[in-house]
């Protein structure tokens, strides 16, 4: 009994709802590769980029489905490094149920904030990726006076702060869905809260639900009366 009470404690601190996403990622660029490239505009679409024309028609998935496509190799390849160092920890801190909707949360509002405040044809994991960094500040905010805590939150913040800058001064980029998805994530983390490293504030839990719901539901509409 003891070695089956062992071995499920290690499997529970595997990230395996990280690893599982990076799995199903590749397996989709490598569907996309095979049916005619993930640079392909039309490739794209028929595996569910964001397209806003095609949303305001009632084709709603495509404000998750993004989340999973990438459009070229060094896309796919610097996206899945990143959810693989952050995911893990974020798992880990939060458990992997919550992790995982923390990560289709952000992606979901990150792509609704593109829809919302961008044009532009999108997709990639960026706006759920975003979305973990928001968790870290949540953390920060919650557990300041943990020293570890409050070192990784600095240290995401500075991160975050050089990829918005460097995302204004790159055309093609979706800064909306960046923000958006950080945004999300800051808020979907005090939703879900962290028992793992203490308890968070029901009154702050109440108001980020609020707010986070409140905003996705105004960002959506506003984006289908364009």
């Amino acid at each position: 009994m003891s070695q089956i009470k062992y071995r499920l404690g290690r499997w529970n601190q595997y990230p395996f709802m990280t690893v599982g996403l990076i799995v199903i990622m590749v397996l989709v660029y490598g569907a996309m590769t095979v049916s005619g490239g993930s640079t392909n505009v039309n490739v794209l679409i028929t595996y569910g980029a964001k397209v806003n024309a095609l949303i305001q028609q009632g084709e709603w998935w495509r404000l998750a489905t993004p989340m999973f496509l990438h459009i070229g190799f060094t896309h796919i390849l610097m996206n899945m490094i990143t959810l693989y160092f952050v995911g893990m920890q974020i798992e880990a801190a939060f458990g992997h149920t919550r992790f995982l909707v923390m990560f289709l949360v952000s992606g979901i509002g990150g792509n609704i904030a593109s829809f919302c405040f961008s044009d532009s044809l999108s997709a990639g994991a960026s706006t759920a990726i975003f979305g973990l960094f928001g968790a870290f500040m949540m953390l920060g905010e919650s557990f300041w006076q943990n020293p570890v805590i409050s070192q990784l939150a600095r240290t995401f913040m500075a991160f975050v702060v050089m990829n918005i800058a460097f995302d204004v001064f790159t055309p093609g980029i979706d800064l909306a869905g960046h923000i958006g998805g950080l945004v999300a994530g800051f808020l979907v983390a005090y939703t879900v809260g962290v028992p793992r490293i203490g308890r968070v504030s029901p009154v702050k839990r109440t108001v980020a639900t609020i707010v986070l719901i409140g905003g996705l539901v105004w960002l959506y509409l506003h984006g289908m009366a364009q």
